[in-house]
C-alpha cells in the first residue's frame, strides 16, 4: 500500500494568542500526496506543500539523506520546511522518497542504487515541478542528497530547469571534483552549509574542496553537527535557504518564530 499518511488529516485550530513555532507546529498550506514517475519505470511517493494563497516565491526540490542510514522525505529539516515555509515565505516544498525508501507517506518503488539509479529520481522530481508550473526551482540536498544535487544538478536535463542548489552537510563521498567542475561551468548559485562539528567534511576542508566552484558560497555554521539537531540549528538552515531562494529573504531577524493564525500539531 503506497499511501498511508494523509496531510489533509491535520486538524487546525485558531489559538487565542500567538503560537510559538516549535518542532511539531504545522502552519497552513495546501498539501497533497503526490506520485512521481521515473523514466526507468518506478513510482516515487511524496508530498507537495504550497502556500494557501498568493504567489509561490520559490520551489524547493528536496533530496533527503542516505536511506540506508535512516534518511527519508521526513528527515526533520525537510519536514519543518514543509510545515513552515509555505506560510512564512510563500515557498513550495516538494519532498519525496528516493527509490526503495519508506516513510509514513509510503514506500517508493525500486531499491537503493548507491546514487546511480537515483539520477532518474532527481530528474523525475524536477520534471514534476516543471509540469506543475512551479516557479524559481532550487535543489536542496542534505548529506546523501547533496551528492545527488552535485552529480546531476549541473547537467541536462536538470541544469536548465533549476536556478541553483543549497547543500546541507555535504560529505563529498560520491560527488567528485569533476562534478564540482560541472557546477563551475554551469555558473549556477551554490550555497554550502557546513556544520562546525560535521562527521565527514568540516568548514575548512569544505572551503578547499569547493574552491573548484568560483561561485560557491561556503558557510561554516558554529556549533552545528551533521544532522542539524535542535530548533536553533533547524531554524538557521531554513533562514539560510529562504535568504538564498526568495527575493525578500527571511528578514533581518530571520523567519518569524511565532504565528498568529490557525495551527495544527504533528505527531513527532
Amino acid at each position: 500500500m503506497r499511501m498511508t499518511f494523509d496531510p489533509a488529516s491535520y486538524v487546525f485550530s485558531q489559538p487565542s494568542a500567538a503560537t510559538a513555532i516549535r518542532a511539531s507546529t504545522v502552519l497552513p498550506a495546501r498539501r497533497e500526496n503526490i506520485e512521481i514517475r521515473t523514466e526507468d519505470g518506478h513510482t516515487l511517493v511524496g508530498e507537495l506543500a504550497l502556500p494557501e494563497s498568493g504567489p509561490v516565491t520559490a520551489t524547493l526540490i528536496t533530496l533527503h539523506p542516505l536511506p540506508t542510514h535512516g534518511g527519508f522525505m521526513d528527515s526533520h529539516v525537510y519536514r519543518k520546511a514543509s510545515y513552515r515555509l509555505p506560510a512564512l515565505a510563500g515557498v513550495a516544498v516538494l519532498r519525496f522518497n528516493t527509490r526503495g525508501t519508506s516513510s509514513p507517506r509510503g514506500t517508493s518503488d525500486g531499491a537503493f542504487e548507491e546514487g546511480i539509479g537515483e539520477r532518474y529520481d532527481v530528474e523525475a522530481a524536477v520534471r514534476f515541478a516543471v509540469e506543475r508550473g512551479l516557479p524559481n526551482r532550487w535543489l536542496v540536498g542534505w548529506s546523501f542528497g547533496t551528492e545527488l544535487a552535485l552529480m546531476y544538478g549541473a547537467v541536462e536535463p536538470v541544469a536548465s530547469q533549476v536556478e541553483g542548489a543549497v547543500l546541507l552537510s555535504p560529505p563529498l563521498h560520491r560527488a567528485t571534483d569533476e562534478h564540482l567542475r560541472q557546477w563551475a561551468d554551469a555558473g549556477k548559485p551554490l550555497t554550502v552549509l557546513v556544520p562546525e562539528h560535521d562527521d565527514y567534511l568540516r568548514p575548512a576542508a569544505a572551503e578547499a574542496r569547493f574552491g573548484l566552484v568560483p561561485q560557491a558560497r561556503v558557510v561554516g555554521v558554529d556549533g552545528a553537527k551533521h544532522l542539524w539537531v535542535g530548533e536553533k540549528q533547524a531554524a538557521r538552515v531554513l533562514n539560510e535557504i529562504v535568504d538564498d531562494v526568495t527575493p525578500d529573504g527571511s528578514g533581518a531577524a530571520g523567519l518569524p518564530q511565532e504565528w498568529e493564525g490557525p495551527v495544527a500539531t504533528a505527531a513527532v
